[in-house]
Formats: C-alpha cells, structure tokens, sequence
C-alpha cells in the first residue's frame, strides 16, 4: 500500500463524492435507515467541503459511511470465514469469506481483501476502502481542527465531530490490525511531494499499533458526548463516549491475549531495516490495561442507563422459560434496546434473517426463508446442558449417545414439540441453545404463531428431506440440520401469499454482555479467580436462566473445583463467551485471540444427514466438510501480492 498515489492527487483536486443530504434524520423511523451510509454527490474541492456547516456534516458522514456492513452475511467476516455457521457452496449464496474457512485464501487477490478493498474486503461492491476511510479522517481532522475552517459550526460542535472522526480513525485502524498484524499507521496523509521512502510505508510494531489506537480513542471520548446527551430520533448510531471506551477495552483485551501477547510464533516476523513486530516477551500487565478498561466502559455504560435487556411483560400469555429465551434472542434483535452499547444503522438486517428463517409450514416459501446458515453439530454441543455446565461434564445427564432417538413429554412442549422424536442431544439444554437455535422438531415461538397466547401452541420445525424445512430446495438448503433462531426478530411480518418481510434492526456492533465478558476474563488473567469475576458472569447467566457459576460446578459438574483455579475459570470464561455472543461474528476473532484456531479449525464440520426421510436415516452423523488451518499462517491475513510489489518497504506475514 502507498498513502501517495493517484488517488491521492485526486482527493487533493476534488473529494470523493459526498451525499446529497441526511434523509433519516427526518423521523423516528430514521433510525433503521443507512443514515450513515452516504453516497456522495461531485463538491468541487477540499476547500469548498469544509466553507460551511452543512457540506462539513455531509464530510463526517462520508468519515462514518467507511464502517463495514457486519450486519451482511457477505461482510462480516465472522459469520462465514470460521466454523460457527456453514453454507451451501456456491448455490444460494456466493461468500468471499466462505472461501477462507475452507482454506482457499491466497496471496493474490485475496479474499476479504480489507488491504486494498477488493473481494467483499471494501464493503458493498468493493467502494468503502479502509485506508481510504482513513485518508478521508485525516482530511476531515486537517481541516476541522483549523478554525478559521467551517465558521458557522459552534465550538462545542465542532469538538464533538473531530471526536467522532479520531473515533472512526481509530476503529480502522483496528479493524486491520486485527485482521493483518501489524500495520502502517497514518498518522496524518502524506504529502504529494513527500520523498519515496516516506511514501513506501513500512508496517509497525504491534504495541506501537496498539498506543496508537487507544491514544486515539482517548482523544476521542474526552469530546464525544454522553449516551443520553444523544437525540434518540435523529443521531441514534453516532458515536459517544461509553462506545469509544468500549472499543478500548476491547482493543486491549485483543493486545493482552496469547495471540499479541509474548507470541513467539512471529518473533520472526521483521521489517527490513530489522524492526521486530512482535514482542515476544510476554508482559501480565496488558491483562490488567485491559480490566480496567472494560471496567470503565461497564461503569459509563451503567452511568447511561444500560442494562442486560429483559424481554417485557406481553398480554400474551407467557411461561417463564419462554421469556428468557425472548429475551436471550431480542437482546440482539430488539432495535436500540436498553443493552446495545454500538449499534451501527449503516448495516441492516432484513437480508440476514431471511437466510436464517427456515420455513414452517408447507405454505412457507424457501425464496422467503431461506434457511441456509446452518450451525454445525460441535457448534449445538458447545452449549450447556440444562444445569449449567458443559454436556461432558454433568455428572446427573448422560448426552454419550448424541443421536439416540427420544419422544418429547407435554413438560418439554415450550422447546420440542410434545410427542415429536429427535435426537437426545436435543434435550435438556440450557434456555440460550432453545433460543439460539432450531432443529427437526423444535419450537419456533415469533408473532405469528398459531395462537400467540399460548406458547405450547406454537410454530414447529420439521427438517427431514420433504418437510417444510427440509433439504428439497436445488439452492435454498441447511447443510446440517440446525438453524439459527437468535438472529432472527421474533416480530417477524407474517407469511402472505406474496412473501414474507423481516423488521430490519441496526447491527449490535457491541452490547453490554460483551463489556461484562471482557472484564471478567481480563479480570481473572490479572487476578485470579474472585467474586468479581463470578459477578459478572452471573449476572449473564442470571438473564440466561441458569444459576451461577460457582453453584452449578459444584452442585452438577464432575470438576467441581474448576471455577477455583485460574486455569479453570478460564476454560468457563471462554465457553461462556462463545455461547453468549454465538453467531454474531465474535466467534471467528475470539479463537484467534486465544491462540485456538489451529486447535478447534482443523476438526471436520459434521450434522445431520439432512437427505434422511425418517428419524432412523435423519439422525445419522455426516461430515459436511474436513476444515484445515494451517498455524502460524492463517492467524492473520495475507497482504496482498500486487501491494507487496509496489511498495519495496513491506514485509508479508509467515506463512505467505
């Protein structure tokens, strides 16, 4: 990558163009729109975006529309590049991070190439580069910081913007740290003129990228307002303080862990002038930044009025369990609820439960719900059983026998339908696996259902091949036998003969149950295991209907010391956070962090055998696919091929 290049003469004559006008901000239903997303309109120079107000606000907006889509199947790189979600190959959907997780990636051309912006790396249709995002900021900072610039703007204004604009700055940079290592850092753009050393950029290393982010976000949140200093209708997704000290936490819990943090694996990796990378020395003190900055984010965050959502009080006639697992699934799903820390409306989500919903009825169209993000079976066994603790610890449940066959009672009607015959692995799990998924057999509460008062009278899915959600479709298929419920609102419009519509929400970039997760697992790397630590877990656990940590090992597991130890408590951390944050692309970051993608990646995505006419020949284990990762390679991107020739200065990652 070059900072100085054709385009930047470009931008130096004329800005990107830059949208007409901020058409959300007109009502309240604004809020859903792409507010942020802007497609700008031909302003004659730099100088003239920056004469007036209104064409700076429209600048800003251009800053802000650089944010990936992460609530696109196509763009957040999570969903599709791991193992938490599997699809049809190239039927109904064509992914470019599809490709990764089934270790196609390559040094040219790369997929999801973020670098230069191509292969669903730049957002819809490759045109949201991020170095280019960055340049923009930089711009806009340049010129907002001068104050003869933008006369008309007040001066609390103008501070809140430049904040916003170190906020985004910041957030790219990050972005691409955590996909490449190591990055160049643009500081400020480089001049037409500059010499050619300073126009090859070399990248730097990790800590120095780390300083230069969080010093950045620390800017940021001095002039970023409040949360409840924002206008609800007409800048909700604008960035405030809790969500810059948010974005910090996590920049440092990503530093302090195994993968950044005295990871031998790249003490190789050096620039050509000899500078190290990485900082093989491990130091316990990044735990610790990284603890009281979630700490701080969890306390601004609270100080605003946010709290783990719990679904309301309905006049439908709700049992208990059927309201936790409400609130487990609008957590995600219910717009701006009361636990959304970042939600960005630049990214909707009508496209994405379409290809979770799975039809319910022979009348339901597979065009409609198409079905086809399919969990694999290790993703339903990372689930806790109904007691709280993992299937292959609970000393009262025997889960060997993951297919053995199993009628469902009356009592078990709220999560399989009464009388229907699934697989034992099916049962007795805890509320967050009924909630987040569904199966042959399992229930499907949502608006619409039969009798919306009466949640043992609700939707059932039927997967078999020839039933209504089953494998018949030539493009529309699950490839595994499980769906994913979480992701999709249960307010969803009801079927009519000419489709079906999905209440689009703005993506969750970050909600409070993150925060808590973040700082319990700082916490006890730092610390240890304490009653802080078992707090915060607990009060997750608490929404999700189990009881708490300590109390659950002890009464139910075979290991009933494990929360004690710190070796312990971190294994239960980190299955907390994948089955707490699953399916919303943490996954696919969190196993890289921790130095477990070699480990989890190179095992085989396997379900059920989705062509089965009945129970016997249904539940049958396949192996859809024999993943591989290859360590320390595929920890972090390529870079890509052409920019390695055209700037002499870079050096690519191991393995490449």
């Amino acid at each position: 990558m070059k900072y100085n290049n054709k385009i930047t003469n470009r931008l130096r004559k004329s800005i990107l163009p830059i949208a007409t006008s901020f058409m959300a901000l007109l009502v309240m239903e604004s809020c859903s729109s792409d507010f942020l997303d802007v497609v700008p309109d031909n302003v004659a120079t730099i100088e003239n975006a920056f004469k007036l107000r209104s064409e700076a606000e429209k600048y800003l907006f251009t800053c802000y529309s650089y944010l990936p889509k992460d609530g696109s199947v196509y763009h957040n790189t999570g969903f599709l590049a791991g193992d938490e979600m599997w699809i049809p190959y190239q039927t109904s959907i064509y992914s470019d991070a599809f490709e990764i997780a089934r270790g196609s990636q390559r040094i040219s051309n790369p997929f999801v190439n973020s670098w230069d912006g191509n292969y669903t790396g730049g957002g819809p249709g490759d045109r949201y580069k991020l170095f280019i995002g960055i340049r923009h900021c930089n711009i806009f900072l340049e010129n907002l910081n001068d104050v003869t610039k933008v006369p008309d703007i007040t001066f609390a204004e103008r501070q809140r913007w430049i904040g916003e604009v170190e906020f985004l700055k910041a957030y790219y940079h990050f972005y691409l740290l955590r996909m490449y290592g190591p990055i160049p850092l643009a500081a400020e753009n480089i001049a037409i003129d500059a010499p050619e050393d300073a126009i090859n950029v070399r990248r730097r290393p990790v800590d120095e990228c780390v300083t230069f982010i969080t010093d950045l976000l620390d800017a940021a949140t001095e002039k970023l307002p409040n949360d409840n200093e924002i206008i609800s209708t007409t800048e909700a997704g604008r960035i405030t303080k809790t969500i810059a000290l948010s974005i910090k936490a996590k920049v440092l819990l990503m530093a302090a862990s195994p993968l950044f943090n005295g990871n031998s694996d790249f003490a190789s990796l050096v620039n050509k002038d000899g500078t190290k990378l990485f900082n093989a020395t491990y130091d316990a003190n990044k735990w610790k930044l990284a603890a009281d900055a979630a700490l701080a984010a969890i306390q601004a965050a609270e100080a605003n009025a946010k709290s783990l959502y719990v679904f309301p009080q309905s006049p439908f006639n709700l049992t208990a369990g059927t309201m936790t697992q409400m609130s487990i699934r609008q957590a995600v799903c219910e717009r701006w609820n009361s636990e959304i820390i970042w939600g960005n409306p630049n990214s909707q989500t009508s496209e994405l439960q379409q290809l979770c919903m799975a039809p319910l009825d022979v009348n339901h169209n597979h065009n409609d719900a198409r079905k086809i993000l399919s969990p694999p079976l290790k993703i339903a066994k990372m689930f806790y059983s109904k007691n709280g603790v993992p299937i292959n610890e609970d000393k009262t449940l025997d889960f060997t026998n993951e297919k053995e066959l199993r009628t469902a009672t009356n009592a078990e009607r709220f999560n399989i339908k009464e009388g229907f015959q699934t697989a034992r692995i099916n049962f007795d799990r805890e509320p967050r696996f009924y909630a987040d998924l569904c199966f042959d057999g399992g229930v499907w509460y949502k608006y619409d259902s039969p009798s919306k008062t009466d949640d043992g009278t609700v939707w059932g899915l039927k997967g078999k091949f020839g039933d209504p959600a089953g494998a018949t479709h030539a493009f529309h298929t699950n490839e595994t036998g499980y769906f994913v419920k979480k992701l999709v609102d249960w307010n969803q419009i009801t079927y009519t003969t000419g489709g079906s519509s999905y209440k689009a929400y703005p993506w969750p970039e970050i909600r409070l149950a993150d925060l808590y997760l973040m700082y319990a697992e700082a916490l006890n790397e730092s610390e240890g295991p304490s009653a802080t630590v078992y707090q915060y877990l607990d009060r997750i656990r608490t929404r999700a209907g189990l009881a708490g940590v300590v109390q659950s090992w002890a009464n139910f597991s075979n290991n009933p010391s494990k929360p004690t130890t710190q070796l312990g408590l971190r294994d239960i951390i980190q299955q907390e956070r994948l089955i707490e944050l699953a399916f919303e692309g943490q996954r696919f970051w969190d196993l890289r962090r921790w130095k477990k993608a070699a480990e989890v990646l190179n095992a085989p995505i396997t379900g059920w055998n989705v062509k089965g006419v009945d129970a016997l020949s249904y539940y049958q284990v396949r192996t859809v696919y024999q993943q591989t990762f290859v360590a320390p390679r595929d920890y972090f991107w390529p870079i890509p091929e052409s920019a390695m020739i055209q700037n002499p200065n870079l050096v690519q990652n191991l393995g490449w």
